[in-house]
This record gives structure tokens, C-alpha cells and sequence, in this order.
């Protein structure tokens, strides 16, 4: 039974992927970013975060006061801007495939049980995710973090368990879809285990869906984690950051714009690569697709 998958990804999806424009561009775009962060203790010039106080608020290359050892420049303690925006990468993606992790878990697992059981363990669960949707995502992350402290391990803890809401509603509704099916009711009536059916033929038949709602949601976490970040609340300095580093150069954004300009733009093309290969993932895996 278990080669019966629905929404399985072939090879064939691969294929239509190149004739996606978009899904390509992202794809490509994502799979340049997250080489760099692999790649940041070899590529990166220089520690990001040793101060050179003699060297500070050195501009890009692009301006005449500009040294070659420091492409980027430098930010208002010295600190190579290259190394610490390459660095900042490597953030961005950790938390945001951390945050996955934790609210995927919880919400793959809570939608497969909703939707398989339906009676009152769907009405509960239903309850817990409306619920959920009532509560404002940044004001309850900002109060979380708060009271727990700054740090990296707070921040994908409080936001695993803020973000689990999209994958048990995707969950739920395909599990509800696929209970039903024949080989489904062919493996209850060889006596297959509950837990088999759950996690060895339903949630295998939801790979496709599952990763078109993972794509667009690590945008939704990398952005909150830049916007807690500038509050001061995410990633501890001297840590590199791209929203702590866009707070870190407000200061002097008159005077020195591109402190705010080039981590502003590294975020913007990091949410637009993943964005664009979720919607193009979207439209490859979509039923009007197959």
C-alpha cells in the first residue's frame, strides 16, 4: 500500500520545475544564500565580530574613502560588514529552519490527528487552532521574549510555538480528504496500526502540500525574526544579525545609509527567493498540475 502515494514529488515535478520561471529564480537565489552561510568560515574575510575602533564607519567600495580590505565597509564599531552580512545569513536560515522544526512537529502531528479522528478530537483540536489564530503573533512573541530573555534558543522556541497553525490546518484538511480512500479502508481492514496509517501512508501522500506551506512560511519567520532582532528583542549582539544590524545602523542612517541599505536588501532577497520557490512549488504540485 505503500507505493500509493498522491501528492508525492517525482521526478517529473523536477522537470516542470525548469519551466517554471519563478520557481527557478527562487530556487536558484535560496540555494545561492544558504552556500554562502555553509560556506561563512571560508569565504568570510574577516571575524565579524573583532572591533577595529580606528576603522570605523569605513564606507563600501563604491565610495571614494573606501579601503579594499573591507568591500562593505565597516559598521560603527569597526566591524567588517561583509563578514557580519555573510554571518547574518547563516541566522536568518538557522531560525528560521529551527522555528520549522518545533511548529512543524506540532502542527503536522495535531492536523493528522484532527483530521484522521474527526468527533471531538477534531472539535478540540479546531478549538486549539482557532484559538491560536486569535492571538497576535508579534505581540505575544515580544511579551515571550521578554520574559525569557533575548537569545537564539528563546526566540525559535517562542516562535515554533506561535507559527504551528498553517501546517495543522493543511494537515487536517488533507488527512480528512484521505481517510476515506481505498487503500486507506484496505489497509484498516488487513488490521494495520493506526500509528502506520498515519505516518507510513497519510502524511507521505501530504509531502507536496507540506512543502509548499514550509517554503512560505520560513518568509514569515525570517521576517519576524529581523523585526524582534531590531527591537532588540532576538539575537543577542555582538552576534551578526540582519535586523540587529538594520537597528544597529538607524543611528546613522542619514550619513550612512548603506548600514541600513545592504542587510535591508539581504532580507528582501532572501524572502523573495523563498517566496518565489513556494508559489512556483505551489503551482508545480497544484491539482490543476497533475
Amino acid at each position: 500500500m505503500s507505493d500509493v502515494n498522491i501528492e508525492t514529488v517525482r521526478p517529473s515535478v523536477w522537470r516542470k520545475m525548469r519551466g517554471n520561471t519563478g520557481a527557478l529564480i527562487g530556487g536558484t537565489l535560496l540555494a545561492v544564500i544558504i552556500l554562502i552561510a555553509l560556506l561563512a568560515p571560508l569565504i568570510a574575510p574577516h571575524d565579524p565580530i573583532a572591533q577595529d575602533l580606528t576603522r570605523r564607519l569605513l564606507p563600501p567600495f563604491w565610495h571614494d574613502r573606501s579601503v579594499p580590505e573591507h568591500l562593505l565597509g565597516t559598521d560603527h564599531l569597526g566591524r567588517d560588514y561583509l563578514s557580519r552580512m555573510i554571518y547574518g545569513a547563516r541566522v536568518s536560515l538557522g531560525v528560521g529552519l529551527g522555528v520549522i522544526l518545533v511548529s512543524g512537529t506540532i502542527g503536522i502531528t495535531l492536523g493528522l490527528i484532527a483530521g484522521y479522528f474527526g468527533g471531538w478530537i477534531d472539535l478540540v483540536i479546531s478549538f486549539a487552532i482557532t484559538t491560536r489564530l486569535s492571538l497576535p503573533i508579534v505581540l505575544v512573541a515580544l511579551a515571550a521574549v521578554a520574559l525569557g530573555g533575548a537569545s537564539l534558543t528563546t526566540l525559535i522556541t517562542v516562535l515554533g510555538l506561535l507559527l504551528w497553525d498553517r501546517f495543522a490546518v493543511v494537515t487536517r484538511a488533507a488527512a480528512q480528504s484521505l481517510r476515506h480512500q481505498e487503500f486507506i479502508e484496505g489497509l484498516r481492514a488487513i488490521g494495520a496500526s493506526r500509528t502506520r496509517i498515519l505516518f507510513l501512508e497519510i502524511l507521505p501522500n501530504m509531502r507536496a502540500t507540506i512543502l509548499v506551506v514550509v517554503s512560505l512560511e520560513v518568509a514569515n519567520v525570517i521576517l519576524l525574526e529581523a523585526a524582534l532582532s531590531f527591537l532588540g528583542l532576538g539575537v543577542r549582539p555582538p552576534t551578526p544579525s540582519w535586523g540587529l544590524m538594520i537597528s544597529e545602523g538607524r543611528d546613522n542612517i542619514l550619513f550612512d545609509p548603506w548600514l541600513i541599505a545592504l542587510p535591508g536588501s539581504a532580507l528582501c532577497l532572501l524572502v523573495l527567493a523563498v517566496n518565489l520557490f513556494g508559489d512556483g512549488m505551489r503551482d508545480i504540485t497544484g491539482p490543476a498540475r497533475k
